[in-house]
């Protein structure tokens, strides 16, 4: 089963505006690495995480793996970030892929992050990568019960609370709804 790591923007944009549960829309097992849940600090948004989890929609997880100091060198860091445990997820999953190597096409890992530069990277090593806008997207196109104008609806309100988008990927975010 595909595990979905979410990074902390991802998180306050969707709690901010109520929509956690948009998450669930993914096949996959989602996961909430410790190191970025402790960075939701502010409110709806921090409890509208722990609700995901208490639902069950979500788990958290500390995230420690033999592959911190390959994400850290990656990254260019020498300490351990929130960024660097989501690269470390991914690494992980992409060493236990190849030693299985069971040839599914099932993607092995995925990573809903709004930080540019770990989507890019992600996405080189093989990860399947989405932003908080992408998951307002694929709820709309994956549930029959969200239509395209609360969709719309959501990304407005999502950009009106401090995910401020260029005028470029608010209509391509719309666009693609």
């Amino acid at each position: 089963m595909t595990r979905i790591y979410v990074g902390p923007g991802s998180l306050v944009g969707l709690g901010t505006v109520g929509e956690t549960t948009l998450l669930k829309t993914f096949d996959g097992e989602i996961v909430i690495p410790e190191i970025a849940a402790s960075e939701v600090s502010t409110e709806p948004a921090k409890t509208n995480m722990e609700i995901l989890v208490a639902d069950g929609g979500a788990t958290r997880e500390a995230i420690e793996t033999d592959h911190a100091e390959r994400a850290m060198g990656i990254l260019g860091i020498s300490e351990p970030v929130v960024e660097s445990r989501l690269l470390e997820s991914v690494l992980a999953a992409m060493d236990d892929d190849q030693a299985a190597d069971t040839g599914d096409d099932e993607p092995v890992v995925g990573l809903v992050t709004d930080d540019r530069r770990l989507r890019t990277v992600a996405e080189g090593l093989g990860a399947t990568v989405t932003g908080t806008f992408g998951v307002v997207v694929r709820a709309a196109s994956e549930d029959k019960y969200l239509k395209t104008t609360q969709a719309k609806r959501i990304v407005r309100r999502i950009d009106s609370h401090g995910l401020h988008l260029t005028g470029e990927l608010r209509a391509q975010a719309i666009g693609d709804l």
